[in-house]
């Protein structure tokens, strides 16, 4: 969601107190469109983040680490060279505008004092980030373009403005006569939401829909919500606030989110700048997987698509082979009746004596045929049949076998979370020939990662497999014979090894590794689900069997739900 005007102002705030008076220490631009400003800090070193998407356009500080390229742009050069060194003197967001300037103390190339700016614009297509000289004269910008109208270009050379205003009503910065009067004007069973984002300028897509949320259609309602907030914003009674919905991050604000229904959790942070790190980390790591893993997931989709067609197709001709029984007792008829047949006839009438009653049969006979011959015809046209089902049984198993596996690797690309993930699962692929293997490629050169660790509550080492050759490492090589083997019942997911040196383990360590094996699994969103656990030595490895399968007895379940929170708590 974009950054709207008031999370934006207490965020200003927030920077005005702890960026003010830093230093810059080191400029770098990991993406297109990012920038990040080490900055030292009364605090210490802290990494200022500004970004210039148009679907995450902000400024804030972070914890997150980015790669850079190894030759960082032409930007990012001309950014070292005018500030490297300078000072932040303020911060500025003007008129309640998606905007920022950066006020800088920084050196020329004489060496006198000169302030510079740096401008935040965070205005959803048009984000940009400018370098203003001491003239007010663009020194050079992210993004170069020439705008029509309003006199307002981006150029280097060109005067700096400020992004025009919009021909709303500012609905932080009017009387209140004036607003409640706009919103009087509004009709009754209007869509309430609509009517305020069009009306006035200051106000978020989000907090539009809030509002109308509250006041149930309400204009006399509304009236007295947008005057309430006014006054909250006023005061500067502001709470960041992560609003989660079925457990993913959907939208961030500045007060509680209750339009989305009881499914709704509001996760407070101290500040906006933890705020907007966690959220847009969240996002873009969901977002990075799913463009990384895309590619793979169509040709594992494409390969389990192929296979089963070719399972339907087999499946129809083990169908065809089921009167085969049937031809055995037509060619037993012919030989039983040889002595009355001549060659050239076209059918046989005679006693079925294969049924009940010998009732009269008739037999469809080849004319150009010897009886003998037409015998012969049948009992090989019931051999291939026989012999089709026994060969086609046998394919289909296999067959099955492999479209279960490739579903398990689909579950696994789904929940890949790093492109090493990603890595082993190709090397995977490419060891089970699905994949072709790329000699000398980045795949594999890397080596296999290890499996994900964990630490109990009560000290218990938790170790799980992040693919199915490593579920094969994990249960097989890794493990000893006493621990504990855990895994979700009927449905894919990763095994998982909880160490308990030969002893009984602690109930809350079983519950922690369960949650854990869920957590792991396809049934990750699907509430408490049953989880299996046996000792290892019970855990065998079928002959043949794809990486992953396995069969295991003398086992106990026991119910468990994923939780994110005890994944990243319990983590090593």
């Amino acid at each position: 969601m974009p950054l709207d005007a008031v999370t934006l102002r207490g965020l200003t705030r927030e920077l005005q107190n702890s960026a003010v008076g830093a230093k810059i220490d080191r400029v770098q631009q990991p993406e297109k469109d990012m920038l990040l400003l080490t900055l030292h800090t009364r605090d210490g070193s802290r990494k200022l983040l500004l970004s210039a998407s148009a679907s995450g356009a902000r400024v804030h500080f972070t914890s997150q680490s980015f790669e850079n390229p190894s030759e960082p742009p032409m930007f990012c050069m001309l950014l070292r060279k005018h500030l490297v060194g300078a000072r932040i003197r303020s911060i500025e967001q003007p008129d309640m505008e998606r905007l920022l300037l950066i006020r800088l103390a920084a050196r020329d190339e004489m060496g006198d004092e000169s302030e510079k700016t740096l401008a935040v614009e965070m205005i959803g297509r048009s984000a940009n980030i400018i370098l203003v000289g001491p003239d007010g004269r663009i020194i050079d910008c992210l993004r170069r373009m020439e705008y029509g109208g309003e006199g307002r270009g981006m150029q280097p050379g060109m005067i700096y403005r400020l992004p025009p205003k919009q021909e709303k009503t500012p609905f932080f910065g009017c009387p209140d006569e004036e607003l409640s009067a706009r919103i009087e004007l509004i009709e009754q069973g209007a869509e309430l939401d609509r009517e305020l984002l069009g009306r006035f300028s200051g106000l978020s897509p989000l907090i539009c829909r809030e509002l109308a949320y509250r006041s149930r259609g309400d204009v006399e309602l509304l009236k007295e919500n947008a005057l309430a907030l006014r006054e909250t914003v006023a005061a500067g009674d502001l709470h960041p606030a992560l609003v989660c919905y079925d457990g993913a991050a959907r939208d961030f604000s500045f007060m509680a989110i209750n339009q989305y229904g009881p499914g709704t959790e509001i996760e407070l942070f101290s500040d906006f700048s933890a705020l907007l790190d966690a959220f847009f980390a969240r996002r873009d790591r969901e977002e990075s997987r799913k463009r990384r893993s895309r590619e793979l997931l169509r040709s594992v989709k494409g390969a389990r698509e192929r296979l089963e067609r070719k399972l339907a197709a087999q499946r129809k001709e083990l169908a065809d082979t089921a009167g085969r029984e049937e031809i055995r007792r037509r060619a037993e008829l012919i030989t039983a009746n040889i002595y009355r047949m001549r060659k050239g006839r076209s059918e046989l009438v005679c006693e079925n004596y294969f049924e009940e009653g010998s009732p009269e049969i008739r037999i469809e006979l080849d004319p150009l045929k010897t009886p003998q011959q037409n015998a012969a015809a049948l009992y090989r046209e019931f051999a291939r049949k026989k012999a089709a089902e026994e060969h086609l049984t046998v394919l289909i198993a296999v067959g099955e076998k492999q479209s279960e596996y490739l579903a398990t690797v689909l579950d696994e690309i789904e929940r890949a979370e790093t492109e090493r993930d990603l890595a082993d699962i190709r090397r995977e692929l490419a060891e089970t020939g699905y994949l072709k293997k790329q000699r000398g490629g980045k795949a594999e050169r890397s080596k296999p990662q290890a499996p994900l660790r964990f630490v109990s509550s009560d000290g218990l080492e938790i170790l799980v497999g992040r693919s199915n050759i490593q579920n094969d490492e994990l249960s097989f090589r890794l493990a000893r014979r006493t621990d504990l083997w855990l895994h979700t019942q009927r449905i894919h997911g990763s095994h998982v090894i909880l160490r308990t040196d030969g002893l009984a383990p602690p109930q809350r360590s079983l519950e922690e590794a369960a949650s854990l094996a869920a957590y792991y699994s396809r049934g990750r969103e699907a509430g408490k689900i049953p989880v299996d656990y046996t000792q290892v030595r019970h855990v065998k490895k079928p002959s043949g069997a794809l990486p992953g399968a396995v069969i295991y007895t003398d086992y106990a379940t026991i119910s468990a739900e994923a939780s994110e929170e005890l994944a990243e708590k319990l983590k090593r």
